[in-house]
């Protein structure tokens, strides 16, 4: 993994840019800052994750100040600060899956993939993070697979096992 001092400079293609194009056009003129979140998401499905170099190229091109992105991207947990797996696990961890097991998903995540939460393992395949509510409390515990984000609910560890599992298999 690149420490943030030895993050490689990013130079966004023409066909990304002529998305940010089209995403900045929704927005009233003087208004670009507004595309910033639709932005980050475009510049993560083809990087995986926001670095500093490409928060820095979003933000010159969005004509604001680089603290600004940095802002919004620390703020919102959608946006992966850091590589992360081809597949990234998100067991929701508020207080009714939790009721239900989460947190016991969690352990037992971090034990079969032998990685802590936020990390990657060797083979790049996975990693995985508790996050915030995914409004499914009645069905709990829950979590949503990316990049495509699948969602999956009433887990028990025999259900994990066999996710875990036909992920491998693609």
């Amino acid at each position: 993994m690149l420490k943030v001092e030895e993050q490689q400079p990013v130079e966004f293609s023409s066909a990304l840019i002529e998305k940010f194009d089209e995403i900045v056009k929704r927005y009233p003129e003087g208004k670009q800052k507004s595309a910033l979140l639709p932005i980050l998401h475009e510049v993560q499905a083809v990087y995986g994750w926001v670095s500093v170099p490409a928060m820095d190229k979003v933000a010159a091109y969005l004509d604001i100040q680089d603290i600004e992105v940095y802002e919004v991207a620390s703020f919102y947990t959608m946006y992966f600060l850091k590589p992360q797996g081809k597949y990234v696990l998100e067991v929701c961890r508020t207080g009714p899956c939790c009721l239900v097991g989460a947190e016991k998903i969690m352990g037992h995540i971090e034990s079969k993939l032998g990685v802590k939460e936020n990390e990657v393992t060797a083979d790049g395949l996975f990693s995985w993070r508790g996050v915030e509510c995914m409004a499914a409390c009645g069905y709990g515990p829950v979590l949503q697979i990316g990049p495509e984000y699948t969602f999956y609910e009433n887990l028990n560890e025999q259900k994990v096992d066999k996710l875990i599992e036909d992920l491998r298999k693609k």
